[in-house]
């Protein structure tokens, strides 16, 4: 059976058309003997998962043919289609479209690319007032551009003519198979699904079928497990999305029955496992009037929405598996499941109610957030499609071993299939094209299917469109502008991801202001839109200067500099963007800060940044839900990767190791057991917390007292310390790094009060220990302990190799100098990686008084030209430079990112870019915080 179901499949898919075609041209005539508009296909830059096409090769060599007109091509090196490829078929392939009359694309096009008094094709997303493409909308007008957007292109009866909903519809069904696999898996079931890859892991739809039918021969041959019965699937919608979907789901072997068989089905005694079952939903399946009465007139649903609600959770839900949303919804429409319902089913399920494995997963393939599935609260990318809702503890995660329903809605589907999809949407787009370059028709003369679709013509919004006027006066005090200029202060380690980050967006212009303008150069090398300037911190006129004419300064200065910058851009009126903690120099900047409309956003690096974000996430979900955040410890240490710590202090440096010397002095403040407890500056090492464990059984740290804790209790919101048991936060290092530089402290390399007056390392080393056989007794230890010899075998590493290190003769203190000593002796060298480790604990209780433990943990390993820590700090500053930017934060004054307008979207960002936290929730368990050292110290 196997094998004959593969090679009838193999005859259906093998003779489709493929990417590569061979293309020969020869041009006869141009476009401007012939009279025929000029086109120009654009290079999409949105997303980098964005290869399609709105003209393929083929249709361009056959357009040139029937018309001569000059098709120019943007080159691209990620486009489905090769720019060979459009050369072969007679393109010019080019970066200046200008000379187009018409020009094509997918996505929306950013402001500072469109070019004056063209017509522009292409998704524009603006005709139902998306704010967020109101400003490109305003240039469209400022620029006289005529906009005409593929979704508004329709028949006489409104069906649209040019679309990728079908293709949606294929890759979204193909997604939620590969997906399945994996919370089957996570349940402890191996199936046939787990040979599925997303769609984009195939290179053509044909590809795709050949491993459905091979999968579908699996479960002829074995069934689907037998714990979850017959697997039913549920379609909603009758466009071209739902049948994109049921098109696939129809290569497997399959049986469609009516909604009112499913109980039927999943109640059967003899269940025949070796197909799946689908159910084609229409909306009288699960709709009826509130009075109890069924839907009988489809029009009076439409037009008496308020009249009906959705019994999809007790006549669908129940029975079956899996749901696919193929269907237009609104907010003037009842839900088909709101997130209260989820949560019934769920209790359901839990207790024996409702089979296991039913409602496990949802394809949004509209993606309609939070529409007519309300738990699908955000979308989802290509790179990271699933999330899971576990609704009776309203909690997402990404854990496919947890409870609750996975989510798929990933918005550019059609994307993940770029051959056909363009194939398709180039086949129907050509003949409309084909109409709009004729020279003997003007626009009065098109037919209405493309004159309906202009939005935008001669600086004007066209009649069908003239409700955009409130949505564009809405946001007139923040439009548009050509470029949105980043003043950027300092050039240190940390700076690269954030300029690489803020720099692919072709709407911004950065300034690198730097002391060590080299450094700068580097970080704007092969950008247009940076530009590297030298700057004297000190100069004030200078910096206020530069200030002035940015529109947000990100301050990645040394952190006692950033109070008189922010002072500066209280001045100016400019939003300030630092990774550093908030000083009281900067808190007291606060209000003037409101008082001039200032946004002053501090703490957005790792930590202070990630940390604080990460943690608000868990503590407004509880929050939402009732619960009492009891205790809260939060760990965090850049380190190098175990494979990179064989050193001294098990630690190395990518930037000036006096902050962390100093740092190690730092009196500490916490709060545990119900007490408040603090620990001495000059005894932090000594009473470092021996052992601190993650959600890694691989990784064992030691932790130190970060600062003070108790102000966070307050920042976070955490209410009265005195209902807390503990609020703690710390550091974390590789074990064995406290005693040592507690070693290294007590024999005076980390003073900061005598002055040496030695001009190289041996006078440096003789004036810090004296007389080396005193060294045990300046330690307390005795001959021959284990302390003693790490210390020597330490101190022999650290001064290997002295007459290569250039003696920083402008020092003249112990810990200054021993710092430009380490930053030669634990440097990392080629091919090393650091690693950022960072891990919440969380005590939380519910209002029933039941206690559970959550933790979230992320490790974050370096790249070969980006450390971990540049990624982890640079970053989440870039993107919530963004938001400051983009008006997304409403909020001024001097802030932490502990709102939702924040964090959430950063967090969002971060997974995309492999920044994520695994959370996990525990039975509640005794604290034990400790800081009891190793006790070698007297």
């Amino acid at each position: 059976m196997f094998s004959s179901r593969l090679t009838s499949i193999r005859q259906r898919y093998y003779t489709s058309s493929t990417r590569h075609q061979h293309y020969v041209y020869r041009r006869s005539n141009s476009s401007q003997a012939t009279g025929y508009r000029s086109l120009g296909l654009r290079r999409e830059d949105k997303s980098r998962w964005e290869r399609r096409t709105a003209l393929t090769p083929a249709a361009v060599q056959q357009l040139i043919h029937e018309t001569g007109t000059n098709v120019y091509v943007q080159p691209s090196t990620k486009r489905i289609y090769s720019d060979a490829d459009y050369k072969k078929a007679g393109a010019i392939v080019t970066e200046d479209l200008s000379k187009a009359d018409i020009i094509l694309g997918i996505k929306e096009v950013p402001s500072s690319s469109l070019l004056n008094d063209k017509t522009y094709v292409f998704f524009s997303h603006t005709h139902k007032g998306n704010l967020g493409n109101m400003p490109m909308l305003q240039s469209i007008l400022d620029k006289n551009i005529r906009l005409m957007d593929y979704e508004l292109m329709k028949d006489e009866h409104g069906k649209r003519l040019v679309a990728f909903g079908e293709f949606a519809g294929k890759a979204g069904m193909i997604d939620m198979l590969h997906g399945m696999g994996h919370r089957f898996l996570g349940l402890g079931y191996s199936t046939p699904f787990m040979y599925l890859n997303m769609a984009h892991g195939y290179s053509s739809l044909a590809s795709a079928r050949l491993a459905l039918g091979q999968v579908g021969s699996q479960i002829e041959d074995q069934g689907t497990p037998e714990k979850f019965g017959p697997l039913i699937y549920a379609f909603t919608g009758d466009g071209n999305v739902a049948h994109g979907a049921m098109d696939v789901f129809k290569e497997l072997p399959h049986e469609f029955i009516p909604a009112e068989d499913l109980s039927k089905v999943v109640n059967d005694k003899n269940p025949r496992l070796n197909k799946v079952y689908a159910t084609h939903l229409h909306p009288k399946d699960y709709l009826s009037e509130k009075n109890g009465k069924s839907l009988t007139s489809f029009e009076h649903y439409l037009q008496h929405p308020d009249q009906y609600h959705s019994e999809f959770h007790h006549k669908i839900a129940p029975y079956v598996n899996g749901v696919i949303t193929g269907g237009y919804w609104d907010q003037r429409y009842p839900r088909i499941l709101n997130n209260e319902q989820l949560k019934s089913i769920q209790l359901q399920q839990e207790k024996g109610i409702i089979p296991p494995g039913k409602m496990m997963a949802l394809a949004d393939i509209v993606c309609d957030v939070k529409g007519a599935f309300e738990c699908l609260s955000h979308t989802t990318t290509i790179d990271d499609g699933f999330f899971y809702y576990d609704a009776i503890n309203n909690k997402e995660h990404k854990d496919p071993e947890g409870k609750g329903i996975q989510i798929m809605g990933i918005d550019i589907l059609p994307a993940e299939l770029p051959v056909e999809s363009s194939q398709h949407f180039s086949s129907k787009l050509y003949p409309y094209l084909k109409e709009m370059i004729h020279p003997g028709k003007t626009v009065d003369n098109w037919s209405s299917s493309i004159r309906d679709a202009i939005i935008a013509q001669d600086g004007e919004l066209t009649s069908a469109h003239q409700d955009l006027k409130s949505p564009l006066a809405s946001v007139k005090g923040v439009q548009h502008k050509d470029k949105k200029k980043v003043l950027l202060l300092g050039s240190g380690m940390v700076a690269g991801p954030l300029v690489n980050h803020l720099t692919k967006r072709s709407d911004v212009e950065m300034v690198v202001a730097s002391n060590m303008i080299q450094e700068a150069q580097a970080l704007v090398a092969n950008k247009s839109n940076a530009q590297a300037v030298t700057l004297d911190i000190s100069n004030q006129a200078q910096l206020s200067t530069m200030i002035s004419k940015a529109d947000v300064v990100v301050s990645f200065v040394p952190a006692f500099l950033h109070a008189n910058v922010a002072k500066l851009c209280v001045e100016q009126r400019k939003h300030m963007v630092t990774a550093s903690y908030v000083s009281p120099e900067m808190q007291a900047l606060d209000q003037q800060a409101q008082q001039s409309d200032v946004l002053i956003m501090n703490e957005v690096g790792l930590d202070p940044g990630i940390d604080h974000m990460s943690a608000m996430k868990i503590i407004d979900d509880a929050k939402r839900q009732g619960k009492k955040i009891r205790s809260f410890i939060s760990w965090c240490g850049g380190l190098p990767a175990p494979e990179a710590s064989n050193v001294p202090l098990g630690y190395k440096f990518s930037w000036s190791p006096r902050g962390v010397l100093t740092a190690s002095g730092n009196d500490a403040l916490y709060w545990a057991n119900g007490k408040k407890h603090s620990i001495a500056g000059e005894d932090l090492l000594k009473y470092h917390f021996p052992t601190i464990r993650t959600a890694y059984q691989g990784f064992v740290f030691e932790g130190l007292a970060n600062r003070n804790s108790l102000g966070y209790a307050d920042i976070y919101g955490l209410g009265d310390l005195n209902e807390m048991d503990t609020m703690f936060r710390g550091t974390l290092r590789y074990q064995g790094y406290s005693d040592l530089l507690y070693a290294l402290k007590t024999l005076g390399f980390l003073d900061l009060k005598q002055s040496l007056t030695c001009t190289n390392w041996k006078q440096y080393f003789d004036q810090v220990l004296g007389n080396p056989d005193t060294i045990a007794r300046k330690l307390g230890l005795n001959t021959g302990d284990v302390m003693l010899d790490k210390v020597n075998e330490a101190l022999d590493f650290l001064t290997q190799k002295l007459d290569r290190i250039p003696f920083p003769s402008q020092q003249d203190k112990a810990l200054d100098l021993f710092s430009s000593l380490l930053t030669h002796q634990l440097a990392y060298q080629p091919g090393e990686k650091d690693m950022v480790a960072m891990h919440h604990e969380f005590g939380i209780e519910a209002a029933n008084g039941q206690k559970e433990t959550i933790t979230s943990t992320m490790i974050q390993y370096g790249q070969e030209h980006e450390t971990a820590m540049a990624k982890t700090v640079g970053l989440p500053a870039a993107m919530v430079t963004e938001l400051v930017l983009d008006n997304q934060i409403t909020d001024r004054g001097v802030l932490r990112p502990i709102q939702p307008q924040v964090y959430l979207p950063v967090l969002d960002q971060l997974e995309s870019h492999g920044v994520s936290f695994v959370e996990r929730v525990k039975p509640a368990h005794a604290i034990h915080l400790q800081p009891t050292g190793s006790g070698i110290w007297k």
